[in-house]
């Protein structure tokens, strides 16, 4: 299959088709400009709480008249334009496959050679999440706003929080159930005078581990490898490791010589290497100022050290020259869920809420990247990170679906290994507001490998969108029923294997998305049974109507976005951690007899929040001596202040069955 790198067959209609959007831009703009100054968000209100009364309405007074002159204006060169644009859709491709140019940077060729599927089993990160980049009148409906600078901020914060070393701390305790994550730094940090001594359970053993994928392209140096040469034999593929040991003897205190001890590794670190370009710049978005050390920051101190620090460590002991102090501090607690004690116990993966996207991830999948200025942006600040990007996917106009598009799907899908086929489908049935977008299915092999006889090593990855309006149980069925049918349809069309003479080993299966329904609201009871889940499992769900106790909702309550407990990532993770802090600031499922609105009534409703973000894997239709499993799942705050949804994050382990003993 043909992957699409421009949205037009030819130069010529790729010309007329600027053209045609340059006559009608300004009107867009204007008319852009003049509904998002009606539509003020809660910052904007508390930006103008000391401003007099008047203020705000003398503005919109004089504005208003203004947009309205210049709007009425550019109506006859809209026109013009829109009579061109739309007849131009039908021969308009139906997604643009952005492939990095710099070779410098680009690495996909050679992260194939890394597993061979000979000895070891190889783990891929997944990573979902609804950006809310809408054009900015509608955004502001969504109590988020300034499109443009928050694409790009997002994008700087996925490419940090993927290409950063990472510390995550696994606690074994029988006695502590509690939802990860606390920040490292409250367990040893030397801005708090007691922090280096603080009481923790006793018995309880804290690893800390650390990956590393190379400056923002994610691929390894030679001293990377040589380094691993040295400290044994490490998994194919598995970059450099960093494990501190703090055991929990003499009552589970951490003893002052073995705080100082850890502090002294981490100080020994060298002087850190330039930061990335752009990263010293100041964001002037309000959406996502942040303050010094902010985790989620790209311009935060602790950030940019933490993309850049290599290490290694062998049997525990940490190499004292490269250690990084930042990265201690800045880590996330993990239970290791194979000794907790709980009602469930049949998962052996770890799960968390982490301030950061994980390290090394792989595949990104994300939703409403609808504005098409933005994602531009969004796709430049993605390619520091991934060197394979799908976007601009959907249809316009009347071509392809029932009823007139004005946007499209608002897919993008970013890759570090190659892609070798992709395709979209519309949802023909949406309604209401959602029939205006190409809303549908965005579906991908990718190549991941190849074993000592030739054999390719593919996945596919699939990411959709379902209808958002409330009570359309029937539209979202249909359009699952849809969603399954294409599946089949795009396995079998780009399969080049036979049973018998086998040309490609599928490794992995995986669906995310936005549905827009949950596992615990009443009213989704349909999407809940739907046979989607007998085929595809969800690691935060028990069964219809029932989640796991640790997995919390994805959908942020708008109105809190820009409170002070929230607006940052790692203060949004301590929020979450909290019972309290969930029904706070999380959207809940909805009943017959309760609003999910009606905050002092969230704590007669099921869950932990509505989930509405998914991310769903199968074992089926994969090579059939391997085995996939789970090792890891998060809930990622990393975009506080700039979405009104949780990302969120797994991470696969595609086991050969030679890794046994």
């Amino acid at each position: 299959m043909v992957l699409y790198t421009s949205p037009f067959p030819n130069s010529f209609l790729s010309v007329l088709h600027s053209f045609s959007w340059g006559l009608i831009f300004p009107c867009y703009w204007l008319a852009d400009r003049l509904v998002g100054s009606f539509v003020p968000t809660t910052y904007e209100k508390r930006q103008r709480a000391d401003d007099p009364c008047y203020f705000h309405a003398l503005c919109i007074i004089i504005t208003t008249p203004i947009y309205l002159a210049l709007l009425v204006a550019s109506l006859p060169f809209a026109l013009i334009g829109f009579l061109l644009w739309s007849p131009l859709q039908s021969a308009r491709r139906p997604y643009i496959y952005s492939r990095l140019e710099d070779k410098n940077h680009a690495n996909g060729a050679t992260l194939l050679t890394e597993w061979k599927a000979a000895g070891t089993g190889k783990s891929f990160c997944f990573g979902s999440a609804n950006v809310c980049l809408l054009p900015d009148s509608l955004a502001r409906f969504n109590n988020v706003f300034n499109t443009q600078a928050r694409a790009k901020e997002i994008g700087r914060r996925i490419r940090n929080g993927a290409s950063r070393p990472q510390i995550k701390i696994y606690i074994d305790s029988p006695t502590n159930t509690s939802i990860s994550a606390a920040s490292f730094s409250s367990l040893v940090s030397p801005q708090g005078g007691d922090n280096t001594n603080r009481t923790v359970n006793a018995g309880i053993k804290r690893t800390t581990s650390m990956e590393y994928k190379g400056d923002n392209s994610g691929s390894n140096n030679s001293e990377d490898r040589e380094d691993k040469g040295g400290s044994g034999e490490p998994n194919e593929g598995e970059e450099n490791t960093c494990i501190v040991r703090i055991n929990g003897e003499d009552n589970g205190h951490m003893s002052d010589s073995e705080a100082d001890t850890v502090n002294g590794q981490a100080h020994a670190s060298g002087p850190a290497e330039p930061s990335l370009e752009g990263d010293a710049e100041i964001s002037k978005t309000p959406n996502h100022k942040q303050k010094e050390g902010d985790s989620g920051s790209l311009d935060s101190y602790s950030a940019s050290r933490e993309s850049l620090v290599k290490v290694r460590v062998g049997d525990g002991t940490v190499d004292q020259s490269t250690v990084n102090n930042k990265l201690l501090y800045k880590a996330s607690i993990m239970k290791k869920t194979s000794v907790r004690k709980k009602k469930h116990t049949d998962e052996t993966f770890d799960h968390e809420i982490s301030a950061f996207f994980p390290a090394n991830l792989d595949f990104l999948c994300l939703q409403e990247v609808f504005d098409k200025r933005a994602a531009e942006k969004l796709k430049e600040q993605l390619h520091h990170y991934f060197e394979y990007i799908v976007y601009d996917v959907g249809v316009y106009s009347c071509h392809g679906c029932c009823s007139f598009k004005f946007v499209n799907s608002g897919l993008l899908f970013a890759s570090r290994y190659p892609v070798m086929d992709a395709a979209y489908h519309c949802y023909p049935n949406g309604r209401g507001m959602d029939s205006l977008a190409s809303k549908g299915a965005l579906f991908l092999k990718v190549q991941v490998g190849s074993t000592p006889q030739d054999q390719r090593i593919v996945g596919y990855i699939s990411c959709t969108h379902l209808q958002a309006i409330a009570g359309d149980t029937t539209v979202r069925c249909e359009q699952l029923d849809m969603l399954q049918d294409w599946l089949s349809e795009f396995r079998k069309s780009t399969s080049s294997s036979s049973t018998a003479n086998p040309e490609e080993l599928v490794a992995f299966d995986v669906l995310c998305g936005d549905l827009n329904f949950d596992n615990c609201s009443s009213e989704d009871k349909l999407e809940q049974q739907h046979s989607l889940f007998t085929h595809y499992k969800d690691p935060c769900r028990i069964g219809p109507g029932e989640d796991k106790p640790w997995a919390i909702g994805t959908l942020l309550d708008p109105e809190g976005l820009y409170d002070e407990e929230v607006c940052t990532p790692d203060n949004l993770q301590k929020v979450l951690e909290s019972e309290e802090g969930r029904k706070g600031y999380l959207v809940y499922p909805t009943s017959k007899n309760h609003s999910s609105s009606q905050k002092g009534r969230k704590a007669s409703l099921k869950g932990n929040g509505r989930r509405i973000d998914y991310m769903l894997y199968t074992e089926e239709g994969l090579y059939l001596e391997w085995k996939v499993e789970v090792e890891e799942f998060s809930f990622i705050t990393q975009l506080a202040g700039l979405t009104d949804h949780l990302p969120v994050a797994m991470r696969l382990m595609v086991s050969t069955g030679e890794d046994d003993p």
